[in-house]
């Protein structure tokens, strides 16, 4: 893209602009990759085969969780930006009420989480908190058209590689986001991969 507004992540949708961040994230947990990029500072050792298992075994500790948790963010963000009205309830009531719904366990009494949630205040992501579980969605979708094609096939992996360069890092902001996706998936995103590597669906 020839013009800087639209080129890199200028002009690139919020809900999208983490997708390449996150993307590469996913290939720290398959071992030929993690084992080429690793080695011991001192001694230029590998990554212990036993070290690698467990960094895998604790990926998805507490992933349930994790997502309840995000979830539970982005409707308190969305809520505060787009249907709060201060005649009816207080921010803490509307952040105690989607608590509620989001936790296993009801929310502690004094809890003040809401006073230090600066990204939703002063971080930029003002009703746009959402973004971070849905460019997991993206990433991960992403990363199983990798799985598809084979992570052990180098030939494949090198021309999925390219197709990934030339539509989702290379396009910017030039199109929309979804289009951009569609160029390089050829489909909408779908949430099955980010629950199977979440280890929420088999």
């Amino acid at each position: 893209v020839d013009e800087p507004e639209v080129a890199g992540i200028n002009g690139v949708e919020w809900d999208a602009v983490e997708l390449a961040s996150q993307f590469m994230e996913n290939w720290c947990y398959h071992k030929p990759t993690l084992l080429g990029m690793t080695r011991h500072y001192e001694t230029g050792e590998q990554l212990p085969a036993d070290l690698f298992e467990k960094i895998k075994a604790s990926k998805n500790y507490r992933s349930g969780s994790g997502m309840l948790r995000q979830v539970e963010f982005g409707k308190i963000d969305m809520y505060l930006h787009h249907e709060f009205d201060s005649s009816k309830e207080t921010p803490m009531q509307v952040a105690e009420r989607f608590a509620r719904e989001c936790r296993v366990m009801p929310p502690y009494e004094h809890e003040k989480f809401l006073c230090s949630f600066s990204h939703i205040f002063s971080g930029g992501y003002c009703a746009g908190y959402y973004s971070y579980k849905w460019a997991e969605v993206l990433s991960a979708d992403a990363f199983a058209a990798f799985e598809e094609a084979g992570l052990d096939d180098e030939a494949k992996v090198k021309e999925l590689g390219r197709k990934y360069r030339d539509t989702i890092l290379s396009m910017g902001g030039s199109l929309h986001p979804t289009e951009i996706y569609r160029m390089f998936r050829g489909r909408d995103a779908s949430t099955e991969a980010l629950l199977r590597h979440s280890g929420l669906k088999n």
